[in-house]
């Protein structure tokens, strides 16, 4: 049994996760994902990051390495939202812009946007997959440091963090919501 399968309570006390990544970090991750070699890209767009695999294992901890993190001392919920991470910059892209913006530009349906900024925990990790596979199809590029704080914050226990979580998702819906109806 791998570290990532065993549950939190099961794994010995670890470091939290970093409070909040710095845009310098999400950049050079970035870059070495577009730097990437064709199998590193391939393992990291191919993860499923609730089930990693030795190879992905590997892509995806030279990635976080390279862009500064220190991944030997996450708990599995962290290692799960940073492979998300990479696995959606490996899929879609980064891009720059408003994320409520890029998802109305992509025709992002206005219930599968809902139901992306009202779930929490595992059923949110499970949309973002999905949103992230639309966007790459319609050739639109999600704005990562939005993104990825959302990913972060989405389930946070302290009350900054909630806030913090709840506020990208109101600029997220707003932002959707204006772009929708400029189109009108």
């Amino acid at each position: 049994m791998t570290m990532l399968e065993l549950s939190e309570s099961e794994v010995q006390p670890s470091a939290p996760e970093p409070a909040a990544a710095s845009d310098f970090s999400l950049g050079k991750l970035v870059g070495f994902i577009d730097r990437a070699d064709p199998g590193t890209r391939a393992a990291l767009a191919r993860l499923d990051p609730g089930a990693l695999r030795p190879h992905q294992i590997a892509a995806l901890s030279r990635a976080l390495i390279d862009a500064g993190l220190s991944p030997d001392t996450w708990r599995p919920s962290t290692w799960r939202r940073w492979a998300l991470i990479a696995h959606g910059m490996a899929l879609a892209g980064h891009g720059k812009g408003s994320l409520g913006k890029q998802m109305a530009e992509a025709g992002v349906s206005e219930p599968r946007v809902t139901k992306l900024l009202a779930s929490r925990g595992d059923a949110f990790l499970q949309i973002v997959p999905r949103l992230l596979r639309l966007l790459a199809s319609k050739q639109v590029k999600p704005n990562w440091y939005a993104l990825s704080e959302l990913i972060r914050k989405n389930d946070a226990q302290e009350v900054a963090e909630k806030e913090i979580a709840e506020t990208l998702r109101l600029r997220i819906a707003g932002d959707y919501f204006s772009a929708i109806a400029r189109t009108k």
